[in-house]
């Protein structure tokens, strides 16, 4: 009777610590995945980022760019192929920060969904769309401040173009500044408008790439055995839809992070004014559409290439 109590405490500490290495395991692949899958998405998405930003937030009634060519034209002509580069310090250290958050969360609520019963099982169509939700939520607490800081640069020509002062010299000095003159709740502006974004974004996200990796998957084998370019095209998919399903959030979350940091100096005083006055004092529906192009243009390769990236280190990491 002793010897099986015994050994049955064994298995047990086998089996717990099989479960913790499992799960060290798991959080390393996918935060390695996640920093290098970072930097592969800005490296290929950030100039179209900057182009939509500066047309969703110039101002209407004296605009610097007539549309996106010539936004294109004059950023290389005042500031070369760097000025499509514009705030690019934030976005390539927060984005290796970002997706590693990201990619961590999401696989993690997809394992808690799944539960002991069903890990390693692909899970139903609904249940991704459910867990991209989530995740969503919490991303927007990491995306969030990245996103302002680097808006807050990506803006500045515009504001130099208009005779206002240049306040910031980086991405870096912008955010020193920001958090120290307003605190953490000055990295958080417009948080509210990234959660209205981030959930149902993030739900169409990661819903329809795994809806459309699973659709890709050979007869008799699994998710692993998708080509290079059914992956790919997974990826694409589901930014493609991310943006074209949700854009007029984004356009408002950019113009609440692009508005003064001085609580009382805000144009914007919640979601519903900035959705009001975007509309009747900036040409309607349409304003929720401008940058639509450059946005549209980015999120098929830049997520192809996210998703590829995460997906192929995945699978080969030795862990």
């Amino acid at each position: 009777m002793a010897d099986s109590s015994k050994e049955l405490e064994e298995n047990i500490e086998v089996s717990t610590f099989t479960s913790e290495n499992s799960f060290i395991r798991r959080t390393i692949k996918n935060i390695v995945s996640g920093t290098f899958s970072g930097i592969a998405v800005c490296l290929v998405g950030h100039p179209f980022d900057t182009l939509k930003v500066r047309l969703q937030t110039q101002p209407v009634d004296r605009p610097v760019y007539k549309g996106l060519l010539d936004c294109f034209v004059k950023t290389m002509k005042w500031e070369g192929i760097g000025g499509l580069y514009k705030g690019v310090g934030s976005p390539i250290v927060g984005q290796m920060f970002f997706r590693a958050t990201l990619f961590t969360s999401y696989y993690q609520i997809t394992a808690f969904f799944a539960g002991k019963d069903r890990q390693g099982q692909r899970l139903s169509s609904p249940e991704y769309f459910l867990c991209g939700m989530f995740t969503g939520a919490v991303a927007a607490l990491v995306e969030g401040p990245i996103d302002l800081f680097k808006s807050k640069m990506q803006i500045q020509i515009i504001r130099a173009k208009s005779g206002e002062p240049v306040m910031y010299r980086n991405v870096f000095h912008a955010a020193y500044v920001i958090v120290k003159t307003h605190g953490i709740r000055g990295a958080y502006q417009g948080l509210p408008a990234t959660w209205l974004r981030n959930i149902p974004a993030n739900s169409a996200f990661f819903g329809f790439y795994e809806l459309s990796r699973t659709m890709a998957i050979p007869e008799g084998g699994t998710v692993f055995d998708v080509s290079p370019m059914a992956l790919l095209a997974a990826g694409g998919t589901g930014g493609f839809l991310y943006w074209f399903l949700t854009y007029p959030t984004d356009v408002v979350k950019s113009s609440m992070q692009a508005d003064d940091s001085v609580v009382e100096k805000r144009r914007y005083k919640s979601i519903r004014d900035c959705i009001k006055q975007l509309y009747h004092n900036e040409g309607g529906w349409k304003r929720f559409y401008r940058g639509f192009t450059p946005c549209l243009m980015r999120s098929v390769p830049a997520n192809a290439t996210l998703f590829f990236v995460v997906e192929t280190m995945r699978k080969y990491l030795p862990l």
